[in-house]
């Protein structure tokens, strides 16, 4: 099971709307519509997409990190501690 697992229905909901939006900046492309609102779409994409990616990290640290830890294991807490750090910086250069 993994930590997201809990919301995955909501989360499998949210990219669905998420897809809408996409279809709906390539229509507008289509549609040769002002730059500018088509650059507030994606904005707002880009905004909804690292508010999933943040859930779903939640759920790493919440479930897969914290189990790893309580587990006593040694290498399994340094490996999704490791995995953890990797996650945070890939966010932190997105933005």
């Amino acid at each position: 099971m993994q930590g997201y697992s809990g919301e995955k229905d909501a989360i499998v909901k949210r990219l669905h709307r998420i897809e809408g939006q996409v279809r709906g900046i390539e229509r507008m492309v289509e549609d040769d519509r002002y730059c500018i609102d088509i650059l507030d779409q994606i904005s707002a994409v880009s905004t909804a997409l690292e508010k999933v990616g943040l859930r779903v990290l939640d759920g790493h640290v919440n479930h897969c990190v914290s189990d790893a830890i309580r587990s006593g294991d040694p290498q399994a807490a340094e490996s999704k501690t490791r995995e953890l750090l990797h996650a945070v910086e890939r966010f932190a250069r997105a933005r």
